[in-house]
């Protein structure tokens, strides 16, 4: 039978019952013997971990070698040996050690925005603002604080590999995943994602970037092709992909579910072999995502080193394969030593981790403290924010479960609230698949605490006619409004769900003095944009997320925050006006039988990426199309002025010019730095090449120097396969957004 229609049932079971016993022999006899144990100079931590790793590998059996190549199972979606995961710490991925040589197990956790299911060990986790809002703060030290909590938190939880690290571009913005991710541009992204997988490693915690890729949708995800020209691959996706991985020097690599121009990405020699190991060369290991291998000897050649969860085609096929010599010594080798560098690398070996108490108070504090950096103010006509307290005696709160919590992203990425999801009852509910989640961060209770004095009213909005009743009377109305999002599925549109249109609408006619509040992790459309006074983007804003909001609207924090990603007028500007979907939704996680489904293959459907280059405010610029919000866009309660741009060209490319505090508040700025290229380029017509963020007094003026990488000034030349610049002139462009740039220089360069 072969390897892609065999079931995984009863015979994986037998297989893994008889690998585990195996596996468990030299240990019984070592333990029955009172045997010293063997020398073991690979745990001499002054070797290099390839070093390390290859004497390690003299040492293994076969057997030993296969059993690092996959994962045991995971509940609910395949056949698991409970023998095989007795030492599993409940995370999603378990991969079996070998303690005969020192090699200890590997426990993963989704951790997207922080450690996922602790609650069902009885266990606590921060929950951070979602990856685009960490995108949004621009900030590299922010990044890698959050990071740094997730490293400690896994630690502390007895988990040795995070599996977070997502840095797919938003292509398809309604993605249910583009809250997970970093944006819109390469630059921004790989650069932000670098420093939190750093931080992660930081704590001897294996990183992992995903989904690697163009894993930009999820509707279809497991049969979705994607047709996209080597060059816009590289310049855009792959880019985001190369900087992460070069500057976090991340230890892992997980492939995506969708194919890319025929073979999916977990058996792509192209992806995997040719641009991560060969062009990049990337010294660590590819494990695939959950269920989302394929073959054997195809995976294995193409360079996939590690299957997860469990062993369809990395276990008795791979070992068949190997002694066939349809898979050669070399190449298992080669997957091994992989798998083993990042352990020695990471620090898993020689500094395990120790369970221990998570710091809640602390993370509470970061997770405030980067949410206030990641909140971005869209919109202040009147001056309407920051509230003056001392002037307002009522204030009605509106919509969105504000009087419990705020909402949060779903699917691998969840993050346990503590006491459960804050609406099903309050503090009492269960996390659920594909459900919403609220975290116990109430704006409501927030901000009736900051101002005792001030009647502070709450209306659900379900009914329109008495929630625009309450604003009526009150002073300032402010209108919560949401739109949830999931790994498993894509916005139907990027309205906003549920009549809160309509709602933010009658309310805005009632009270002229009407904020909107925004829980989003994609950008929403706004029909009632002219109506309101002011709009804050408060993302998925974590653990702490109301006190970062209320400190931003009542001016105990000054708004920084920038857009990552363009805010469209509509669906119909996008360059996929609708979500490309099969005829009949391919099979996604939590489906019975779903390793069955997978296992047999699916049908692939097309999608084509024909805008090629013009991703995100690329598009929009090359298609002369205007927008809601542009990107690295936002608001401040102070005022900025550029001068004084002058660009010294030489090894590399440095701008300098002056950046002015105007206004009469203490505040940072981002300046961003952007380049048109010559015509001979075929450019779309501005990219982003770097950023500075300035913090100034009120009054104060700095000089700020950015340096920009060549290759972020270079196309990369198919033919030649590599990076070029092209000769010509070069307009770089300064200011505070990619449509506010009021600093302009022309240079030549070859």
């Amino acid at each position: 039978m072969s390897s892609t229609s065999r079931p995984p049932g009863r015979y994986l079971l037998v297989l893994a019952i008889l690998f585990v016993a195996t596996a468990l022999l030299p240990s019984f006899a070592q333990s029955g013997s009172q045997a010293p144990p063997p020398s073991r100079p690979w745990m001499n931590s002054n070797l290099s971990p390839d070093e390390r790793a290859s004497l390690v590998i003299r040492e293994m059996t076969l057997d030993e070698k296969i059993s690092l190549l996959h994962g045991t199972g995971m509940k609910d979606l395949s056949p698991m040996s409970p023998l095989a995961a007795t030492h599993s710490n409940g995370g999603a991925g378990y991969v079996v050690g070998v303690p005969r040589l020192g090699i200890p197990d590997i426990q993963m956790s989704d951790a997207a925005y922080g450690v996922r299911s602790s609650g069902s060990n009885g266990r606590y986790s921060t929950a951070l603002p979602s990856n685009l809002a960490a995108a949004a703060s621009w900030d590299l030290d922010a990044a890698y604080e959050y990071g740094a909590l997730i490293g400690r938190e896994l630690r502390a939880q007895g988990y040795n590999m995070s599996l977070g690290g997502g840095i797919n571009l938003a292509r398809e913005p309604r993605n249910g995943r583009t809250f997970e991710y970093m944006g819109e541009d390469p630059i921004l992204a790989g650069t932000m994602d670098a420093r939190v997988i750093k931080g992660v490693q930081d704590h001897h915690v294996i990183g992992d970037i995903k989904h690697y890729a163009l894993n930009d949708q999820e509707s279809g995800r497991n049969a979705v092709n994607v047709n996209i020209d080597e060059r816009s691959m590289r310049e855009t996706d792959l880019l985001a992909f190369e900087i992460g991985i070069r500057e976090s020097g991340a230890f892992a690599v997980m492939c995506a579910y969708n194919r890319v121009n025929g073979d999916y990405s977990c058996e792509n020699k192209h992806l995997l072999t040719e641009v991560l190991k060969n062009d990049w060369k990337f010294p660590g290991f590819v494990l695939s995502d959950w269920q989302g291998t394929h073959s054997t000897v195809k995976a294995s050649a193409a360079g996939l080193d590690h299957e997860e969860p469990g062993f369809i085609f990395y276990d008795g096929e791979f070992k068949k394969a190997v002694q066939s010599g349809q898979i050669s010594a070399a190449e298992l080798d080669d997957h091994v030593h992989r798998i083993l560098r990042s352990m020695f690398a990471s620090g898993v070996i020689d500094d395990p981790p120790v369970k221990g108490v998570v710091d809640v108070m602390r993370g509470l504090e970061i997770s405030r403290a980067i949410a206030e950096q990641s909140i971005v103010l869209l919109k202040n006509d009147n001056a309407q924010l920051p509230l003056d307290a001392a002037r307002l005696h009522s204030i009605a709160i509106i919509g969105a479960h504000a009087d419990i919590g705020m909402v949060s992203g779903g699917g691998s990425a969840q993050v346990d609230p503590p006491g459960g999801n804050a609406i099903l009852p309050p503090g009492k509910g269960q996390t659920r698949w594909m459900e919403p989640v609220w975290f116990p961060t109430s704006p409501l209770k927030t901000i009736r605490a900051k101002l005792p004095h001030v009647v502070v009213q709450y209306d659900s909005g379900k009914d329109v006619t008495a929630a625009a009743a309450l604003a009526k009377n009150a002073d300032v109305a402010i209108v919560f409004a949401y739109q949830w999002e999931s790994e498993s599925m894509d916005l139907k549109s990027l309205a906003l769900p549920e009549n809160q249109d309509d709602l933010i609408a009658d309310v805005a006619g009632a009270n002229p003095h009407t904020i909107v509040v925004l829980e989003s992790g994609s950008p929403v459309t706004m029909p009632w944009v002219g109506r309101v006074n002011s709009i804050v983007e408060a993302w998925y804003a974590g653990s702490s997320g109301a006190d970062a909001v209320a400190n931003i609207l009542f001016g105990e924090v000054n708004p920084t925050a920038k857009l990552p990603i363009t805010f469209p007028l509509s669906d119909a500007d996008l360059p996929h006006a609708t979500v490309v979907k099969p005829p009949r939704e391919s099979t996604t996680h939590g489906e019975p039988d779903a390793w069955k489904k997978i296992a047999a293959g699916l049908p692939p459907f097309q999608i084509y990426y024909d805008e090629g280059l013009k991703v995100g405010y690329k598009w929009y610029d090359a298609e002369k199309k205007s927008v809601l919000f542009p990107f690295g866009y936002g608001l401040s309660y102070t005022t900025y002025a550029y001068s004084d741009l002058k660009v010294d060209r030489g090894d590399k490319v440095h701008l300098t010019f002056s950046v002015k505090n105007t206004g009469p508040r203490d505040g940072a700025e981002i300046a961003q730095v952007y380049v048109a290229l010559p015509p001979d380029a075929a450019e779309p017509p501005k990219r982003l090449v770097g950023w500075s963020k300035v913090p100034l007094k009120a009054g104060e003026s700095r000089e700020v120097t950015v340096e920009v990488e060549n290759r972020h000034l270079s196309i990369y030349d198919v033919k030649a396969h590599g990076w070029q610049l092209v000769p010509g002139e070069y307009t770089f462009l300064v200011g505070g957004s990619s449509q506010s740039l009021p600093l302009k220089e022309t240079v030549s360069l070859k």
